[in-house]
Order: C-alpha cells, then structure tokens, then sequence
C-alpha cells in the first residue's frame, strides 16, 4: 500500500510499475515513453518493434504492462495476447490502437488484454490507464465501452428479475447520478461538466460509489447499472 507521496509505509520509495512498449514506428515509441516517464512513477524497461519480439521481451522482462498495438509486424497484437495470457506470466496487456472496432475489441478481451484504449488518448488518461491495469484493473475507453455495454444490456434479463437492485439503494442521488454517467461512458471530465462541479468531486462520488457496491473498477460498475435497469440501451 503506498502513501499520499507514492510512498511505501515506513518511508520506502514505491516501485515504479514497468512498461514494455509494442509499437513498429520507433517515434510512437518515443513518444510514448516520453508521456509515461514524464509523469513519473512509470519506468519503461523495453521497446519492441514486432510481435514475436514483444513476447521474447515478455517473457526475459517480465514487465507488470505491454502497451501494445494491435498491428505488429511478424506476429499481431492478438495472437501476442493470447500467447501471454496463456503463458501464466505475471504480465497484462493493454491495447493501444486505432482499430476501435467491435470486433477487434472484443477479439483483445477474448484474448486475455485488460485494457483498450484509442491511440488519441490524452497523456494522463494513458498513464492512468497503465496504473490501474497495472494494479489488476481493466481500462475501456469510454466511447468503445458504450457502444459495447449497450450491445450487452440487449442482450441481459429484464432488470426487475435481477437481485442486485437493492444494492443501489445505499447510493445518494448524487452518487447513482454518477453511476448513470459512468454507465453511459462518460469520462470524469464529461461528468464534471454535466454536473458543474470539479473533477476531483466527480473521484471521490465514483470512489464512493464502487466501495458502496463492492464493486473492483467502472466496468463492473457499468454492468451493474445496466443489470439494474438504471440505464437502459439508447437511454
């Protein structure tokens, strides 16, 4: 557990979580590493410009994230997943691309990634993302979320059958007004704006919100709001 500074109890520095980057244009790369040190708190501890490098460079490394592109040279981003998730390394995997199909979504879930991100992503919400995955998270972007939890909401039971209702009834309104936002993949910033407070008010209402309903990160979160029936596909 670390501390207000980032600090370990008992004054120790914490360990700075360790990135592979995955990309086959070395000034990505670059640039990439640039964002991610700069915020400090990130150590990236390799580059690899394909795919069969990027899961020999897993495997020696052992980084905690490999912030990958799906189009890699020699072996793709999907198959380097699913061969790291199946090996049992202690490594996750999160998507950075400009493919936000569908279906190349949902193939990098199948294949074991913890996150996906659009590659016009500002520099914090990177960093962020790599963080929470890090930590055992997972990272969706909001607009690729939406689209996909309204598919899965169609396809869900009639809220009024399910027995997690109830748990929405520990929530404030302000905090299941949070919950809505989050459900509609709405980004801290968009909610702030929406509700007209600052974006550290709209953290603290979601990091009430999911200790209140037991809950890991936004995307269960999301699931739940939709099992619930406190936001229905279109709504």
């Amino acid at each position: 557990m670390t501390g207000v500074n980032g600090t370990a109890p008992g004054g120790a520095a914490a360990r700075p979580v360790r990135v592979l980057l995955a990309h086959d244009q070395p000034m990505m790369r670059s640039g990439l590493r640039m964002a991610l040190t700069g915020a400090g708190g990130v150590a990236v501890v390799g580059e690899a410009g394909d795919g069969v490098e990027t899961l020999a460079l897993s495997r020696r490394l052992l980084p905690d994230v490999v912030l990958m592109d799906l189009r890699l040279p020699r072996l793709d981003g999907l198959s380097v997943t699913r061969s790291i998730a199946g090996s049992g390394l202690p490594v996750r995997v999160l998507i950075l691309t400009m493919d936000d199909a569908d279906e190349h979504v949902t193939g990098a879930v199948a294949a074991g990634a913890m996150g996906y991100l659009c590659r016009d992503v500002p520099a914090e919400e990177l960093v962020a993302a790599v963080r929470t995955v890090a930590a055992g998270g997972a990272v969706v972007a909001p607009v690729i979320l939406a689209r996909l939890l309204t598919r899965l909401a169609e396809a869900l039971p009639a809220p009024a059958t399910t027995a997690a209702a109830p748990a929405l009834e520990t929530l404030t309104d302000r905090e299941r007004e949070v919950l809505a936002h989050v459900a509609k993949g709405h980004s801290n910033a968009e909610i702030a704006r929406a509700l007209t407070v600052s974006e550290t008010t709209v953290k603290t209402h979601v990091g009430h919100m999911l200790t209140k309903l037991g809950l890991r990160d936004r995307v269960q979160a999301v699931v739940l709001a939709y099992e619930t029936g406190l936001v229905r596909p279109g709504g």
